[in-house]
């Protein structure tokens, strides 16, 4: 958000001076009043809501209350869309993990435990994810370079 603030609002683009840049652009898109709130989540800033009209002034103090209401609408949905896609993420690397570990395991006739112990390491020394070391085992069906 501007300055760090969680609220701003910019009653009038055309005559506003706080913003000699970006003002005059809006201004110019016949956007004269702006109302922007802080999207964020357990402290995490996700975005920004910005509510816009053609008319300066355009904004009164319970549109700000319903924009904040909005925001925090907004964030929760955001940030539970990003919790899921991570724990998709989560589920997709165990998966590939899971798999070069059975690659090892046929290869070299050693349990699970052993095979995710080599992938580790591997992972370490070479400072590569684990989860590309997985990807690039099952790709060539050799460890990486």
């Amino acid at each position: 958000m501007i300055n760090g603030e969680d609220t701003v609002l910019v009653p009038d683009t055309g005559s506003d001076e706080r913003y000699p840049i970006w003002a005059p652009k809006v201004a110019a898109l016949s956007l004269r009043s702006v109302l922007s709130v802080r999207l964020q989540a357990n402290g995490t800033a996700l975005g920004v809501l910005q509510l816009s009209n053609t008319e300066p002034y355009a904004f009164e103090p319970d549109d700000d209350a319903v924009a904040h209401i909005l925001a925090r609408h907004a964030s929760v949905a955001l940030a539970s869309a990003r919790q899921e896609a991570s724990l998709w993420q989560a589920i997709d690397a165990r998966k590939l993990v899971g798999q070069a570990q059975g690659i090892l395991m046929e290869r070299f006739g050693i349990d699970g435990d052993k095979a995710f112990t080599v992938l580790r390491r591997y992972s370490q020394d070479n400072n590569i994810k684990l989860r590309d070391v997985a990807q690039r085992l099952i790709d060539t069906r050799k460890l990486p370079d």
